[in-house]
């Protein structure tokens, strides 16, 4: 029955899925969190909310556009399904944002591979990620994911290696004159310390932990079943495949570095998961055994949030 639904592209399935995060939405902030809004405050979480359910069709444009995976809506499912099992990123605001800019980012990138305005998309790469790093600051690290693209795609024109200074720099004149602006030109000094925090409450949690280790240890799994499929297949994805499984590693890095009490990063992540995931899906040809694997998936995020909100 899932894999009924699911397996094709249908926009049913995005109205099923946008639905279901919106309740989840609410009842993590307004119910498990205790939170409370005024009027004014509930226009910015309404306009959060509409980005981050924005995020799903960037999701679902990646996958389709640049044939990371077949024609389906799986990615969208297992990115719900991710939320769920992490719905305290859905108490984060600048999570929220900062995923949506990183979606951005890597929607530039994976589209190098077709060789063509190759500088555009680096620059814009740059771009997002200066962006989506004013609300984590170590999410500057996925530079290094800008470079290991031009690495692997187009590294003998020296011009492409120059362009991610010219984002960084255009950001930085625009950004600065904003701050002049609103006479706030320490910004920058206070906002980009790189301290890092880990969170010894979060990770002393046995259920966080727990639920850490396993998320990386599934990704790890399928990720190691999905570059089989490819290498067999003799696909040219094996390249943006490892650029997502760098992507996913960074994301990795930044949720341990950043430790600020009450915010949850991990949804950075889950973009290079989903894709792993879906990936390993597809590769299930015995229907009845997809079918199976779709609803343990399905039931684990479900159980995992009932007892965490039972347990708050």
């Amino acid at each position: 029955m899932i894999s009924n639904i699911f397996g094709k592209t249908k926009p049913i399935n995005f109205i099923i899925v946008s639905a279901f995060l919106f309740v989840l939405y609410w009842i993590v902030n307004l119910v498990i969190f205790n939170k409370s809004y005024a009027p004014e405050e509930l226009i910015f979480q309404l306009l959060v909310l509409s980005v981050f359910l924005f995020s799903l069709f960037v999701v679902d444009f990646i996958l389709q556009r640049n044939k990371v995976t077949s024609p389906n809506s799986f990615g969208i499912l297992f990115y719900a399904l991710l939320t769920m099992v992490f719905s305290e990123t859905l108490s984060d605001n600048n999570a929220l944002l900062c995923s949506f800019f990183l979606l951005l980012a890597l929607r530039r990138l994976i589209s190098i591979r077709s060789l063509k305005n190759i500088k555009p998309k680096i620059f814009d790469a740059t771009l997002w990620i200066l962006v989506a790093s004013l609300f984590y600051e170590w999410v500057i690290l996925y530079l290094i994911l800008v470079f290991t693209a031009i690495y692997i795609y187009e590294p003998k024109n020296i011009r492409n290696w120059l362009v991610p200074f010219a984002g960084v720099f255009s950001v930085f004149m625009v950004s600065y004159a904003m701050m002049v602006i609103t006479e706030n030109t320490d910004y920058f000094i206070n906002h980009y310390q790189f301290n890092f925090e880990f969170n010894q409450v979060y990770f002393a949690n046995w259920g966080n932990s727990t639920k850490f280790i396993i998320y990386v240890l599934s990704v790890v799994i399928v990720g190691v079943f999905a570059f089989l499929k490819l290498g067999k297949a003799g696909l040219g994805q094996i390249v943006t495949m490892r650029l997502l499984a760098f992507a996913f590693i960074i994301g990795l890095v930044v949720k341990v570095l950043n430790g600020t009490e009450g915010s949850y990063p991990i949804i950075i992540s889950f973009f290079p998961a989903v894709v792993f995931f879906t990936n390993y899906i597809e590769a299930v040809k015995k229907a009845n055994i997809k079918e199976i694997i779709l609803m343990i998936s399905v039931v684990i995020p479900f159980l995992v949030f009932i007892t965490e909100a039972t347990l708050k």
